[in-house]
């Protein structure tokens, strides 16, 4: 085991994939000579030269539908965008091709590639840079959707979805980047998809998070712990395959669940969870499902208001004790 950074992790797992898979290529905006926007292509061209590392033009529909098009013909593309954000100019490739290609053709091809997209808000980059668009991915059945919240989950989940013979969105929050943790050395470390990971075990209330929301709901069960309240905390890893058996067993043992997602409120994969946790738990549910999300507003450039519209440690704290307090 090793110490190393979110960021180093996947970079590492990059490196490995390539190292062990000559059909593995990396391509996307300045993942070549700038060495990603993000710096986690550092190194890659400089080792594996610019077949297998590519820039490619401003052009995200370009960057998915030539991905597409190397994954049928039996390359394992990796492609980065800048931003999740972008992704919106790409949804025709994203939604209509990659995620249909392999029924439409009756399962005579395979799609093994991986659409890498940080994104998530907190950085002041304001509305159109601080998306968290998830649910529009779980929402379309055909690809993967993975989202790991720390070192050792980006490292194993990235390793499986290169390996993986279907599309995969890779989703990085950008504020985990710089985050450190313990990370397997050994290159054959591999984490399932739809097996979410309890964090920590408790016996008052499941929080169920994921991403960024599971680090600040571990910051909230520690300072509920001082105040005699324990959290169990379980975190998804991966929307789809949603891993639902895991929270629902947490929840029938604690019976409460706060549910806490960064996407908007509105029609966010949040809202879905809550209804599976009400679907089989309510017999022994002792209050409703508390949800925390993000605030239905573009996101704002000021860094005290943008603070306001992202669930905080402090936000997940409160809901726990409001579901406490509650009662059917």
């Amino acid at each position: 085991m090793s110490e190393m950074t979110y960021r180093d992790a996947l970079n590492l797992a990059l490196k490995e994939e390539l190292r062990r898979d000559p059909s593995v290529l990396v391509w996307g905006e300045d993942v070549a000579l700038y060495e990603g926007s993000f710096k986690v292509t550092r190194g890659l061209l400089a080792e594996f030269g610019e077949e297998r590392v590519k820039d490619t033009p401003i052009s995200e529909n370009t960057i998915i539908g030539v991905a597409i098009g190397a994954a049928m013909g039996g390359l394992r593309p990796v492609a980065e965008l800048m931003t999740v954000n972008f992704a919106l100019l790409a949804m025709d490739q994203l939604i209509n091709h990659m995620a249909k290609i392999r029924s439409m053709f009756g399962g005579q091809t395979n799609l093994p590639m991986v659409v890498r997209m940080p994104g998530g808000g907190g950085s002041q980059l304001a509305a159109q840079h601080s998306q968290s668009l998830e649910s529009y991915f779980m929402h379309c059945p055909g690809m993967r959707v993975v989202y790991p919240a720390t070192p050792a989950d980006a490292k194993g989940l990235l390793k499986t979805a290169i390996r993986d013979p279907n599309p995969v969105v890779f989703l990085e929050h950008e504020l985990l980047y710089n985050s450190k943790g313990e990370v397997p050395d050994d290159p054959e470390f591999l984490l399932p998809f739809g097996k979410a990971n309890v964090l920590r075990e408790g016996t008052a209330v499941t929080i169920v998070a994921y991403a960024r929301m599971a680090i600040l709901a571990q910051q909230a069960a520690a300072v509920l712990e001082k105040e005699g309240i324990s959290c169990e905390i379980v975190d998804l890893r991966t929307l789809n395959p949603l891993d639902t058996p895991t929270f629902i067993n947490s929840v029938r043992k604690t019976g409460r669940a706060v549910v806490v997602e960064e996407c908007w409120r509105t029609a966010g994969l949040g809202g879905d969870i809550a209804h599976r946790i009400h679907e089989a738990c309510f017999d022994t549910l002792l209050a409703p499902v508390r949800r925390v999300a993000g605030l239905d507003v573009p996101m704002p450039y000021s860094r005290a208001i943008e603070k306001l519209c992202i669930p905080s440690s402090e936000s997940i704290a409160n809901a726990v004790r409001e579901v406490l307090a509650a009662r059917y």
